[in-house]
């Protein structure tokens, strides 16, 4: 859509929002009128198909805080006034937004809305200049303008991750392309493939697809920069006897580790070269232990534990502390 087209669409009233509306309420209104217009609900009903692309082309303005910024400026000039023809990006209309992106194996449902690749292309109008584009302008002015990035979101497991894979993916024209997962990708971390976005409307550089990557949490594992970390239970006595123990690495067979003889809880221990592997290092494991104190004694155990403390040595474990907090 160009932007001399924001004179005269009302994107606040489209979504029934006012025009201080947050962040979070102008996403939950999006979600409610994309559910209840998706043609995947209406099917062969053209009113609603043309609803759904009405709000979605007003959410992907507004949800963008640069567009939303300079969709009130131009608004506030209003109707009338000088108009720019603009060549920017997704000067051809917005596709249906909810073209998704599946991961190989298997389809997304519609109402996964936190999986659904976002398919809004930028928009031509005004750039970050007085009067241009920080990609190349309006038309007849600062040469051609770059095509829109489309941007996606995926989400995949804490495997894969950390130690990379080629998944296949779904673009907005339906056919699969495939995205190569570097080993070590965090939460959040977004991928950036050159070349693979929208086309420029006036023969500039083509947009990129972005993709956002979320990573679900392991049951067992975390992640500290390169290096894995993992909590390892301990008996009382093994921690104050000391204990050779067994400890699970991601994928692999499990390392023996010896714990020492009074072995408090939160030491680390470290097993070299067992966490991410990547092509700027290799990470460690590292295996915090946690004493654990048995919740149930029967009688036996309970005398024997007694006459431990009549023998154990009188020192308070404590008084450091209160030491320190005394100043």
């Amino acid at each position: 859509m160009a932007s001399q087209d924001w004179f005269d669409k009302d994107f606040y009233k489209t979504l029934g929002v006012s025009k201080d509306v947050s962040e979070a309420d102008l996403k939950k209104t999006y979600r409610k009128l994309a559910r209840k217009y998706h043609p995947d609900s209406n099917q062969g009903d053209a009113a609603a198909e043309a609803k759904f692309k009405e709000v979605s082309e007003a959410y992907s303005v507004l949800s963008d805080s640069e567009q939303r910024a300079e969709y009130d400026q131009i608004r506030a000039m209003g109707a009338g006034n000088a108009r720019f023809t603009a060549g920017g990006q997704g000067a051809g209309g917005f596709e249906d937004v909810f073209s998704r992106f599946g991961q190989r194996g298997g389809r997304q449902d519609p109402q996964d809305f936190e999986d659904i690749f976002s398919m809004f292309g930028g928009q031509g109008g005004f750039g970050s200049g007085r009067f241009g584009q920080s990609t190349g302008g309006f038309r007849g002015y600062g040469g051609p303008t770059r095509g829109a990035d489309v941007t996606a979101r995926t989400t995949i497991d804490f495997v894969t991750a950390t130690k990379g894979e080629t998944i296949t993916l779904q673009g907005e024209d339906g056919k699969p392309f495939k995205v190569k997962i570097p080993a070590g990708v965090s939460d959040g971390q977004k991928i950036r493939l050159r070349g693979r976005g929208r086309p420029s409307p006036d023969g500039g550089e083509t947009g990129d697809i972005v993709v956002q990557v979320a990573v679900r949490p392991h049951p067992v594992f975390t992640r500290d920069g390169l290096n894995l970390r993992v909590v390892v239970p301990v008996t009382f006595t093994e921690a104050a006897l000391g204990a050779t123990i067994e400890v699970p690495t991601l994928g692999g067979d499990p390392v023996k580790l010896r714990v020492a003889p009074g072995t408090p809880s939160g030491r680390v221990l470290r097993v070299k070269g067992r966490g991410v592997e990547t092509a700027k290092g290799t990470g460690d494991l590292l295996a915090e232990v946690q004493v654990a104190v048995p919740s149930h004694l029967d009688d036996d155990a309970r005398e024997a534990l007694q006459r431990f403390h009549d023998l154990e040595p009188k020192e308070n474990p404590r008084a450091d502390l209160m030491s320190k907090a005394r100043g």
